[in-house]
């Protein structure tokens, strides 16, 4: 009995916290049932009809962010008037990019499209919550009408595999993956680099083993479950953007960017190996992590 209980508390200090996010995703999607209901709402989910309902969920994920994680966003002026592509490193659960999401909408009343994975389209009972915060498939066409449309287009190169199988060594898991750069020299906008420091120490994922790996890479089903949800310190940063230029091919953007991942798209490894060395712990560090949220020399 003592076993079993101890295995018990160990699994929902693990789990608890992931658990409750998925928790708290579905009741969104369920209130987001009622008041359609309740409305008689037909409208586009992405038209201007939503927007008081985004306001409230938006308004939530923000409270959850700064309880919990002491939730900063920095560099919002970064980000152009117009159409754009943002790129950013993919923690093991991406709430950091939520907690953007949220806060961008109550700063600037602005949707960012967020390109996701196939299998995010397969969860049952989201459809409305997806369709409302912008969610998309990602095709190269989509993206498109999405940019020429003047929306904000958020995609992470590394997607579940970098979920998955990145540590607190903060690796890149980009493999060949350069349409987002193509998608951005087709439309003409400029990319700006996004990363949320600490992410890996909120939540892990465990260590890599080869039957996991080779399960993924035959079923691109995420079996693996992240775990902790400790509260530590988030602080997004958003880039300085890297302008169109019609003399670059995709292959020098996309190194551009990898340069740039940590915060400034700089052109040289000394600048940005100094800048990871400021803003984030490598490998990273949960009690330092922890830490920093007294840290007020750093608001």
């Amino acid at each position: 009995l003592i076993i079993a209980s101890l295995t018990i508390s160990a699994i929902l200090v693990f789990f608890i916290v992931p658990l409750t996010i998925v928790f708290f995703i579905y009741l969104t999607n369920f209130l987001l049932l009622i008041y359609q209901r309740n409305n008689e709402l037909k409208a586009d989910p992405l038209s201007d009809v939503w927007n008081s309902v985004r306001k409230t969920i938006a308004s939530f994920w923000d409270i959850y962010a700064r309880i919990w994680h002491g939730y900063e966003l920095h560099g919002v002026k970064n980000l152009p008037e117009g159409p754009g592509i943002l790129v950013y490193y993919h923690g093991a659960i991406p709430i950091d990019y939520l907690y953007f999401l949220s806060r961008l909408f109550l700063w600037k009343k602005r949707l960012c499209l967020s390109v996701a994975d196939h299998f995010v389209f397969r969860l049952p009972g989201l459809r409305l919550l997806l369709g409302v915060t912008g969610v998309i498939p990602g095709t190269r066409e989509e993206c498109l009408v999405a940019l020429k449309n003047g929306y904000l287009v958020s995609i992470s190169p590394g997607g579940v595999r970098e979920a998955l199988f990145s540590d607190e060594s903060y690796q890149l898991m980009w493999g060949n993956r350069k349409g987002f750069a193509q998608v951005a020299l087709e439309a003409k906008v400029p990319i700006i680099p996004m990363y949320t420091q600490n992410v890996r120490e909120g939540y892990r994922m465990f260590k890599e083993r080869r039957f996991f790996r080779q399960l993924y890479e035959s079923t691109r089903l995420p079996f693996t479950p992240p775990y902790g949800g400790l509260p530590v310190k988030f602080r997004t940063y958003i880039g300085k953007p890297i302008p169109y230029d019609p003399n670059i091919t995709a292959e020098e953007l996309v190194e551009k960017v990898c340069k740039g991942k940590f915060l400034f798209s700089f052109q040289t490894k000394t600048a940005v190996q100094a800048l990871i060395s400021k803003h984030q712990t490598i490998p990273g560090n949960i009690w330092k992590a922890l830490l920093e949220r007294f840290d007020k020399r750093r608001k």
